[in-house]
């Protein structure tokens, strides 16, 4: 049975434009770097050989992580990404204390946002969501939750 969460990964292309999206924009930390070569028999992701590059952002003091995955050999295809109600489609969703001047500031780094920030009125009081692309096209939507 599941105990908790550990972390969640994507593929990424361009590992360093993506590093710094998830650590300058969203204020993540890089938590650490592996450089991971699969021995020829193959390993766990069942790519013999496979050489990646693994960078782990997050918050310290959060049980959660992403983990960004870059593949040096073999080279990840490019492919179709999935549109939000596309089976397949996937997004990673981070609680936020500002979503307003999160929202502006991802905005003036030419983030286009699916929606603004909407608004709601729950009995726990104001909540607020959106959605966006990061630069690679994968899914991000913020929460800020009641305060």
């Amino acid at each position: 049975m599941v105990i908790g969460f550990n972390h969640s990964g994507i593929v990424v292309k361009d590992i360093d434009m993506m590093v710094e999206f998830y650590r300058d924009a969203l204020g993540l930390t890089v938590m650490r770097e592996v450089d991971s070569v699969a021995p020829v028999e193959g390993n766990h992701t069942g790519i013999p050989g496979a050489h990646r590059t693994l960078v782990f952002v997050g918050k310290p003091e959060g049980e959660h992580v992403l983990e960004l995955v870059h593949y040096i050999e073999p080279e990840s295809p490019e492919i179709h990404r999935a549109d939000r109600n596309e089976l397949g489609a996937a997004h990673i969703c981070f609680d936020v204390e500002d979503l307003e001047t999160l929202h502006r500031s991802l905005v003036a780094r030419g983030i286009e946002f699916v929606t603004p920030p909407i608004w709601r009125d729950t009995s726990a009081g104001l909540s607020g969501i959106c959605y966006f692309r990061d630069p690679e096209g994968n899914y991000v939507e913020l929460i800020q939750p009641p305060k």
